[in-house]
C-alpha cells in the first residue's frame, strides 16, 4: 500500500513559505519521500498503517492551500511508467522497515 500526498501551498509571503516548509518537513519526518516537489509518497505495510500516516498528515494540514491524499496498492504503483527526460526508469521499490514494539 502506498500513500501519496499532493499539495499546492501558497508561498508568496515569508510566513506562507515557512508554513509550506514546515508541512514538507513534517512529511519527511513521518517517513515520506519526495517524488516531485509537491508530491510525497510513503510505503505502508497495511491499510491500518496507512491510516496512521494519513491521520498524521491531516493533523498537520496548513490553513491555506490544497492538499490531496491518495492510497494505491503496490500492484497499481508497480504499473506506473516513470521517465527522467526521455529515459524510462523503474519506480522506487518499498523499503524494508523494522518495527520494534
Amino acid at each position: 500500500m502506498w500513500v501519496l500526498v499532493f499539495f499546492d501551498l501558497p508561498t508568496e509571503t515569508r510566513t506562507e513559505r515557512k508554513v509550506a516548509a514546515r508541512f514538507r518537513k513534517n512529511l519527511l519526518d513521518d517517513g515520506f519521500a519526495m517524488f516531485q516537489f509537491s508530491i510525497y509518497m510513503r510505503f505502508c505495510a497495511s491499510r491500518e498503517n496507512a491510516s496512521v500516516h494519513i491521520r498524521r498528515t491531516k493533523n498537520n494540514l496548513p490553513k491555506k492551500g490544497k492538499v490531496c491524499v491518495m492510497q494505491i496498492t503496490d500492484k497499481q504503483f508497480g504499473m506506473m511508467e516513470l521517465f527522467h527526460g526521455q529515459k524510462e526508469v523503474e519506480p522506487e521499490q518499498p523499503s524494508q522497515q523494522l518495527e520494534l514494539f
